[in-house]
């Protein structure tokens, strides 16, 4: 079970691959080392910064069981689950998923209803979904493939009344949306916790009341988003705190192009032993985009030395 404990960043984790385009299992382990050592609390395993849709089946659960053997317990793991052409096929790869030892299996929300579908549809295949999966703790997460399907406020307290979410990512963006979901945790008894995807919210999504984040900004600069997430409430920290969102959200918009090779290139100038190569994007990084995350990576320093903050040394991870 995943523990209640405020102040959480959960890293979406990406999947390094070797020169065959091949997960590189030993890059795993620095890459698992270096979030560790950066301070977060919990790991986000088979997503879609992980490249899930264009590995196999096969190797989602490789994968995942791997980092699960990897951590050994030193932090929770969620990895989602909700694969196959029917409800069926979706439940019996969440019990694979949820046997390689993963404390809770997460549900794309936009595999349970088809765009054009009404929330009828969506409540009734979770409903299902639910029974099919016996016991499992089971998360969403508002992902945006196949399509973002963003769970309404009315929608996620019904959800809630099943008792057995106990995670949920959110992508809706939106202070309004996101407020109306943390106050019906306030309302409902439930055991969930809500994590945050969208990093220019960080400040606003903690101050009232998530448990965490789990953004894409913690495959560039984690140390940066746990230092955020311990002290956003912070009575001696929140000039600091309001200029670092403000420094984050400047910059959020260049780190979603060419991600993940974007992240991959950044880890790589952070000295880590990531290639990069992606099965997702197949492009390589143009000479501007190159400059971009250069420029990027000199602003983390920056941070950093404003913040106090030790960079995690990638020769500390050997």
């Amino acid at each position: 079970m995943m523990q209640t404990i405020a102040g959480k960043f959960v890293p979406v984790m990406i999947t390094p691959f070797d020169l065959k385009a091949n997960i590189d299992y030993s890059a795993v382990n620095t890459l698992i080392d270096f979030y560790l050592q950066a301070g977060v609390k919990g790991i986000f395993a088979n997503c879609l910064s992980s490249e899930m849709f264009s590995i196999s089946e096969e190797e989602r659960l490789q994968l995942t069981q791997h980092i699960v053997s990897y951590v050994k317990g030193r932090v929770p793991i969620v990895a989602t689950g909700s694969f196959g052409l029917t409800l069926e096929d979706k439940a019996i790869f969440t019990r694979k998923i949820y046997d390689t030892g993963v404390d809770a299996v997460i549900l794309i929300t936009g595999h349970f209803a088809k765009i054009e579908e009404g929330d009828d549809v969506l409540l009734r295949n979770f409903e299902k979904m639910f029974a099919l999966t016996g016991n499992i703790p089971l998360g969403m997460y508002e992902c945006p493939a196949p399509y973002k399907r963003i769970i309404s406020p009315d929608v996620f307290r019904q959800l809630l009344q099943a008792d057995r979410l106990i995670y949920h990512k959110d992508t809706s963006i939106t202070h309004e949306n996101v407020l109306a979901k943390l106050d019906i945790l306030k309302e409902v008894p439930n055991r969930l916790e809500f994590y945050d995807a969208h990093t220019p919210n960080a400040m606003f999504s903690m101050r009232h009341g998530a448990v965490g984040m789990s953004s894409i900004s913690g495959n560039f600069y984690p140390e940066i988003m746990a230092w955020m997430i311990a002290n956003v409430n912070n009575p001696d920290k929140q000039g600091a705190v309001a200029w670092l969102q403000e420094q984050l959200t400047a910059v959020d918009p260049m780190i979603h192009v060419a991600y993940p090779m974007s992240a991959k290139y950044f880890l790589q100038k952070r000295g880590l032993p990531v290639r990069t190569i992606s099965r997702a994007y197949a492009l390589h990084l143009t000479p501007d985009q190159k400059k971009e995350v250069d420029a990027l990576y000199d602003r983390f320093l920056v941070w950093c030395d404003r913040l106090g903050i030790e960079p995690v040394a990638a020769k500390s991870l050997v």
